[in-house]
Parts: C-alpha cells; structure tokens; sequence
C-alpha cells in the first residue's frame, strides 16, 4: 500500500493544480470589448441600447426569463427582488441555514427577519417540509438557494408556496446554466438573482441580475435599481425613494460577451461532474449528490461530496480533508458552518439593526438544525468548479487520492 502524504508518503495529486485552468479565464476578446467602453466615453448605462441592456436581454433569454435587470453585485440583486416584493421591516423571510451570508444580510438589508430553516438530508437544499414548519402570520417570502448549483426541488416547494401564498425569490448565485426537467432556473419563481463576482461560472469580478416573468415586477425593480428615474425622462426625474443599484457598462459589456462562453463549459462541467459522481460512488463512503433525472442540467459552483466516516475505518471528516489536501487535492467544505452560527448573528449584533419593537429578535445562537449541523460538521467536501474543466488524467489524480486515503485509512488513526 501507498503511504498517505499527509503520513510522509508521495502526494498522489501532486501535478494537479498545474491541470486546473487559472479562474477566471480570459478570453480573446475580453481586452477589446473593454477597450471599445473605455474609448466610447459612455461608462454607465444611462442610455437606451446600453452594454448592460443588451446583457440583461440575452441574459433572460438564456434563461428564459421574459425580464431581466442587471445590478451591482448578487447580494443587491436579492435585497432589490426583496424591495420590489414589497418585503420589509417586520417581515419574515425563510432562508436556508447552508449557504452563504448574503442570503442572508439581503433579507436584514431591508428591515426583514431571516429564519433559517433546515436542509434536505440527501441534497443539501431548503427542505420543503422544513419551509412549512417554519411558517408563521410574519412570513413573506422564502429565498431558495441552488447550492452548489444542485436545483432545489421545485415539485415540492412550489406546491407550499403557493398554499401559503410567499414570494418566492430563487437565489441562483450557484446555478448560472442549471436546468430543472428543461427549464433554466431563476424564471420558476417570482424573481431569480444571480451572482457574476469573479468566483462564479460567469464573472465580471463583481455584478448581479435579477430576472422575472411578472411585468409588473420588472417595472418596478427597473425604477428602484435607477435611484427612482426612468431612462427617457429627464434626468432629475425621482418616482420613488431607492438607492442605485446599477451595473458600470464595463461588466455589461464583459458579461455579454462572455455569454458565449457560458452553454459549452456547463456542458463540459457537466460531463465531468457526472463522470466524477460516477466513479465516487464506486469507491464508497464519499457520495455526490444524488442523480435526479428532473435536474437535465447542472451548473456548477461547487461539487459536492458527503463523507461517511464509519466507511473510513471512524476517520473524521477534517482528518479526511487534511488528508486528501496533503495528496494535492484543493477540497474544501463549503462555508463551514450552519450560517446562524456566524459570529455577526449574535443578538448583541442584531439588538440595533433589529429593534425589539418589530417583534422578538430570534435567539439564533441558540438555534440547532440538526441535518444542517450534522452536513456542516461531519459530511460536506466540495471541490470548487474549475476542477470540472481540468482534463480527465487530473480527475483521476482526485478518484486515486480518496482512493489511496481509504486503503490507507488505520493509516490516519495511527499517526494523529
């Protein structure tokens, strides 16, 4: 048997970060269609037929949203579907406990409560029995988050949202591309918000959008990013109290033509995520999500893994980890804890953005979803979306090492 690394033995995956393309990439034509903003003179989007107007409209359409409007950064992107929702102080809104912050600091942005409800055991999502629980008179709207790009599981959800009559608010900073039985996601619910920070499948260091069906929603989500103007009107025009959510015309021209780029690396993502699930499975003991027919494409931001420790002889998930980094591999586990567990959810940090007179502050802290925690704490192992576009000798650098690490796993109890 092979030494373990992490144990004074041969990194397995010792060649595999020079295999993973550099992210973001770069394009031909990135430099040129910056330069064509720069000279043009015309760097905001306060025009008709701006950079940013073209993106929004083939954005949508990619997604097969009827509108879409482009914004600042993905966490703006929630806190404007939120306003134009109506949702603000007082109001309750249901998010999931796994997932990243600003699904939650959109919903304390505009005077709402977050309640964090738990995940499915199986897919890491919002649980749709969990989302009935946890509905009280107060509760708004719901914001699902496609983690990892894995859709939530739109048959059971929509059903209760409905009954209980929430907005339903689609966080897709994971999901660029991802598909439920054929229809892209951020156009099933009443709003989809997106991220394009530099990290995402489709980047412009920062940016957001949000798409909706409801004409209604678009003209006010329109009016509100544009500090309450209406392009065509005079400048100094205000309709309505709002802030300035705009995207520069240098992301919306970046964005545009990055598009192109989008469909045929999700479908290599895709190829190779299904090729990894398939040989994990094989070795055990480190599951991917599972394979849903109803899920016909999946974008990526991570992929994700459950680790078993009773398969690996009781090594736990983090002497696992350091393992499996130590034979080269770049893992990691998601954003590490439930996200009420975050030190700026104290109530002592809460008492002054959440003022009492609302209605009792949740005691967070003492908050314990136990599918979430046990995920959090024991389970999850994600490898970032670039991994997904390194060539088939480096995805199998990454099978060998788990493989070589549970052989090898008394290996591990020994020297701790």
């Amino acid at each position: 048997m092979a030494k373990l690394a992490i144990c004074g033995g041969t990194a397995e995956a010792a060649e595999l970060i020079k295999r993973i393309p550099p992210w973001p990439r770069q394009y031909k034509g990135d430099r040129e269609v910056l330069l064509q903003v720069l000279e043009s003179g015309r760097w905001c989007r306060l025009y008709s037929g701006s950079r940013v107007e073209e993106f929004e409209k083939d954005f949508a359409k990619f997604h097969q949203a009827r509108f879409g409007v482009a914004v600042s950064n993905g966490t703006t992107a929630l806190q404007l579907a939120l306003r134009a929702a109506g949702i603000g102080v007082g109001d309750e809104v249901l998010v999931p406990a796994v997932t990243f912050i600003a699904t939650a600091v959109a919903v304390v942005e505009v005077g709402a409560i977050p309640i964090f409800v738990d995940i499915d055991p199986r897919t890491a999502s919002i649980s749709a029995e969990s989302i009935e629980l946890a509905i009280t008179p107060r509760t708004r709207a719901a914001i699902v988050v496609h983690y990892g790009g894995y859709p939530v599981d739109f048959d059971l959800i929509l059903p209760v949202v409905k009954k209980h009559n929430l907005v339903l608010i689609e966080d897709c900073a994971h999901a660029h591309a991802s598909e439920w039985k054929g229809h892209k996601v951020g156009s099933l619910g009443d709003f989809g918000c997106f991220s394009f920070q530099e990290t995402k499948s489709l980047c412009a260091g920062e940016g957001g959008i949000v798409l909706t069906n409801g004409e209604k929603w678009f003209e006010r989500l329109y009016l509100m990013h544009n500090i309450g103007r209406i392009v065509g009107r005079p400048d100094y025009e205000h309709y309505l109290l709002s802030s300035n959510y705009r995207m520069t015309e240098f992301q919306g021209a970046l964005l545009h033509y990055r598009l192109k780029y989008l469909p045929e690396e999700t479908e290599i993502k895709y190829q190779k995520g299904e090729f990894l699930a398939a040989e994990f499975s094989k070795i055990g003991g480190i599951e991917p999500l599972p394979r849903d027919s109803r899920i016909s494409k999946r974008g990526y931001y991570f992929f994700i893994l459950r680790y078993d420790s009773h398969q690996f002889k009781g090594v736990s998930r983090d002497r696992f980890l350091s393992a499996l980094q130590a034979e080269g591999v770049p893992a990691a586990k998601g954003y590490g804890v439930p996200l009420y567990r975050q030190p700026a959810f104290k109530k002592e940090k809460l008492q002054n953005i959440l003022p009492e007179k609302l209605g009792p502050i949740p005691d967070y802290e003492k908050l314990y979803l136990p599918v979430a925690e046990e995920f959090c704490s024991h389970q999850q192992i994600t490898l970032l979306h670039p991994i997904l576009l390194a060539d088939r000798e480096a995805l199998w650098m990454i099978i060998n090492s788990v493989a070589k690490i549970k052989e090898n796993a008394g290996e591990l109890l020994e020297h701790r």
